[in-house]
């Protein structure tokens, strides 16, 4: 299976703006607020109307980097009844 490093041209991170934390083309809007945009807007035009700055491009790269950041550590999770 072949890799590919996927390039996150939307996804800027600067030191000196929200605490270095990775953000959507240098707005003050965050991977994570985009993630959490999602889980609560799933209806992407209610997400657009929220948030009109952004693209669904944007919205994809967020997805992306959020996954490619994460390790395969097993969490541990309490179990359903």
């Amino acid at each position: 299976m072949e890799t590919r490093a996927r390039r996150f041209d939307r996804i800027t991170s600067n030191p000196g703006q929200m605490n270095g934390q990775p953000c959507v083309r240098s707005m003050r809007l965050t991977v994570k607020r985009v993630l959490e945009a999602i889980a609560l807007y799933p209806n992407r035009e209610e997400l657009r109307r929220q948030y009109p700055e952004l693209e669904d491009e944007d919205i994809e790269q967020a997805l992306a980097y959020a996954a490619a950041s994460l390790d395969d550590e097993v969490i541990e999770l309490p179990r359903a009844i």
